[in-house]
């Protein structure tokens, strides 16, 4: 799954451009994907605003706006951590520049052809991903999330309300066991055959 920092900084306050300070990461970790919500196929966007200071830490971190009260906890571990290359303070460039940053919590962006993938594999395939995985890791294996990328690619979210995705994506988390050991009984048979009727009719 994945995270994005997007883009530029926004540097408030004062002339960004005339302090010619460029700020350049030395650690910036990146927010973890709260589990929970990356199983429930749950995106949302945060914007947190920070100060950067010349030592290179950071303070007063704030969040902005935020979708979900987790993706602002995980936005806020994270930024707690960065450090910038420190710069000297003289003739205009400050000791601090204040910073607005968005981030956007995504799944995995995959090629809208993605279901044409989907549709070929095989149980034999699923089981040989599974390996030595725990039952409790099974939801979080590379083709149930593979499928919830495909529910919530930009596509398809134009299609669907987030309620109905959503909704379709538990119901697939709620099958995960039995789609598994029916895999296991039936390793020729097709993955998709044991998803939610409504998943299979949107691959």
């Amino acid at each position: 799954m994945r995270w994005f920092f997007v883009g530029l900084l926004l540097i408030v306050g004062g002339s960004a451009l005339a302090s010619d300070v460029f700020l350049i990461p030395e650690n910036n970790p990146k927010p973890i994907y709260p589990r929970e919500l990356q199983r429930a196929g749950v995106t949302g966007d945060v914007k947190v605003g920070f100060i950067a200071r010349a030592d290179g830490s950071v303070s007063e971190i704030s969040i902005r706006e935020s979708s979900h009260p987790d993706f602002a906890e995980a936005v806020r571990v994270a930024i707690a951590q960065w450090r910038f290359k420190p710069w000297t303070v003289e003739g205009d460039k400050p000791e601090e520049q204040e910073i607005i940053a968005p981030m956007i919590f995504r799944l995995e962006n995959q090629p809208l052809h993605i279901n044409q993938w989907l549709k070929t594999v095989k149980c034999r395939a699923v089981n040989e991903n599974l390996g030595n995985m725990s039952e409790f890791d099974w939801v979080d294996s590379n083709i149930f999330a593979y499928t919830r990328a495909y529910l919530s690619n930009s596509l398809t979210r134009h299609q669907l309300s987030d309620e109905k995705r959503l909704a379709m994506i538990a119901k697939m988390n709620k099958r995960v066991s039995m789609i598994v050991r029916s895999c296991r009984e039936n390793p020729m048979r097709k993955f998709t055959s044991l998803l939610p009727v409504e998943i299979r009719e949107l691959l």
